[in-house]
């Protein structure tokens, strides 16, 4: 059975013929119920759009039908015109308060039902079309609501990695020039050296006056001979190591122009892991962290190489996070080329996480660190970055207490 019907519900046979008769009159299809049990059935088959329900019946009254319908949300919002011979204001009250939307006394006005429920049918038909739009309204606001979120995203994004990395470029410079000035005159000290001790020892063989020769054996000339090249070679080692820092720092704050670039991700993460090292140190809480690559023979990434370091960061950061109470913390970094795509993986042993909050993790600014610690920006943003300006996969596999992984899957060309 389908189309829209109205339903009429009278335990009185004539009185369901002659209702039934002026509502076909002008065009409405009728279905007839002769009890409560009986209407209750048929609303269950098939949802009417109106019903015209008779009070006084054997079994189920109509108020009882009315309170039953109106508890089901389902048919909660089906208008009830209820048809009585009952004139007494405290029956219509009843039946008003327990949802009804009009009454039709007994013995009935033809014109009056044809007017009552056509009055009732456009007001349901009205508030059905106000009830769409206001879910229409809701959706668009929903979108647009989306829309400025990710649109504030790419802006803090923006701004955080252009901040970022004018701070770390900065830097980078900075160091640059006293670890220069250094790296290029370890060689001239060694020489120096060199050739200050061959004029000591030129001089020793011809000293006589024993107060100088004892004198220059308490400098212990033969130690300094001996410890000073290790020193200059510690002061080289250093210099080399700054160096290397230098150039993560240079890695990681790399600008992204409009167009993407040929990128290797093996050194995004190393530069990354080196700018948090000191965080990775043990401290009063945890042991060092041990970080572990597998790294695969994977391709130059075309891509926006800045944007993949915010993420690598993110990540790296949150499972440092997840690690601050471990008696064995690792982290895990694995990659490979995977059909036309680059898989990269990142585990942690942590805390893991609840169902609950692996389901909200990416959503904007959810975080469940404390106040101040926490945005609940950085993986919104990284799974921005990923899915939506790389065209990439971000997925995540915890359990609590059981530890993290994070995979991203990029394709090669990201375009």
């Amino acid at each position: 059975m389908s189309g829209e019907f109205i339903l009429v519900v009278d335990d009185n046979a004539n009185n369901l013929s002659v209702i039934s008769q002026a509502l076909r009159s002008v065009g409405w299809q009728v279905r007839i119920a002769v009890d409560g049990e009986d209407a209750l059935n048929k609303v269950a088959q098939n949802r009417p759009e109106l019903i015209l329900l008779d009070v006084q019946m054997p079994g189920l009254d109509g108020f009882e039908v009315c309170q039953r319908l109106k508890a089901n949300a389902a048919t909660a919002n089906i208008p009830i015109i209820f048809m009585t011979a009952l004139s007494d204001p405290s029956s219509k009250v009843e039946g008003l308060s327990l949802g009804a939307v009009d009454y039709i006394t007994k013995p009935f006005e033809q014109e009056e039902v044809i007017a009552r429920v056509k009055i009732h049918l456009q007001l349901r038909q009205l508030t059905q079309t106000l009830e769409q739009q206001v879910q229409n309204r809701t959706l668009q606001l929903q979108q647009a609501l989306e829309k400025l979120q990710q649109s504030q995203l790419q802006l803090i994004q923006s701004e955080k990695m252009s901040a970022l990395g004018n701070l770390v470029a900065g830097v980078a410079h900075e160091i640059n020039n006293p670890v220069g000035c250094i790296v290029g005159n370890i060689r001239a000290m060694e020489n120096y050296s060199e050739t200050l001790f061959k004029a000591i020892d030129l001089c020793l063989e011809s000293v006589s006056d024993p107060d100088l020769i004892a004198a220059l054996e308490e400098l212990d000339l033969d130690f300094l001979r001996e410890d000073l090249p290790k020193v200059i070679r510690a002061i080289g080692s250093s210099s080399d190591r700054i160096t290397a820092i230098s150039k993560s720092l240079r890695t990681f704050s790399r600008s992204d122009s409009e167009t993407k670039q040929s990128f290797d991700v093996h050194e995004g993460i190393d530069s990354t892991i080196l700018i948090l090292r000191h965080r990775l140190k043990a401290n009063e809480r945890r042991p060092e962290i041990e970080v572990m690559t597998n790294y695969g023979d994977i391709p130059m990434l075309s891509c926006f190489p800045g944007q993949l370091n915010q993420v690598f960061m993110n990540l790296l950061a949150n499972a440092i996070d997840a690690l601050e109470t471990s008696d064995a913390p690792k982290i895990a970094i694995c990659t490979e080329a995977e059909n036309d795509e680059i898989r990269i993986t990142i585990a942690d042993n942590g805390i893991g996480m609840t169902e609950e909050v692996k389901a909200r993790i990416f959503e904007h600014a959810f975080t469940t660190k404390a106040v101040g610690r926490g945005t609940g920006l950085g993986l919104a943003i990284a799974r921005q970055i990923v899915v939506e300006q790389h065209h990439g996969t971000i997925e995540v596999c915890s359990e609590l207490n059981q530890g993290t992984i994070f995979t991203l899957k990029l394709p090669q060309s990201c375009r």
